[in-house]
């Protein structure tokens, strides 16, 4: 079976990427999207006041918000798909989970800001580009007419 990982923030761009899966255009069926979401560590200080359970709520909370417009996208069009709440610092954790799960690509959306904005606030993309073990397939929202 091969496995596409699909990085989802909740965006508009995220959902551009799970329209470019579903409408199967470049790539063909006989796959499985992962579609993940990483929600960020909190810090230390939070942790002293609240509770694991807690934290752990919120991280999934947050998951499960930021993946619903992508998974309702891929179901209506028939494509299966896995749902994976993961937290820490982004770029790291879906690299990681591509490893994990030997996905031939990884795809995301892209805000498109430009690279003097990437370059000073970092990018999510940039960086999962830059080190991940397969190809990686960033899509861009169409402009709005």
């Amino acid at each position: 079976m091969t496995n596409i990982v699909l990085a989802t923030d909740g965006s508009s761009f995220s959902d551009a990427a799970a329209r470019f899966i579903a409408d199967g255009k470049l790539l063909q069926g006989g796959f499985t999207v992962h579609v993940v979401h990483v929600a960020p560590e909190v810090s230390g200080q939070v942790r002293a006041f609240v509770s694991k359970e807690t934290i752990d709520a919120w991280h999934q909370e947050a998951s499960d918000k930021a993946m619903a417009g992508v998974c309702e996208i891929l179901a209506a069009a028939g494509v299966p798909f896995e749902r994976h709440a993961l937290h820490g610092f982004a770029p790291e954790r879906i690299v990681a989970y591509a490893r994990s799960a030997d996905a031939q690509a990884v795809v995301m959306g892209t805000h498109g800001r430009g690279s003097f904005f990437d370059a000073v606030i970092g990018s999510v993309a940039g960086r999962v580009l830059a080190q991940a073990p397969c190809p990686v397939l960033l899509v861009k929202a169409p402009e709005k007419a």
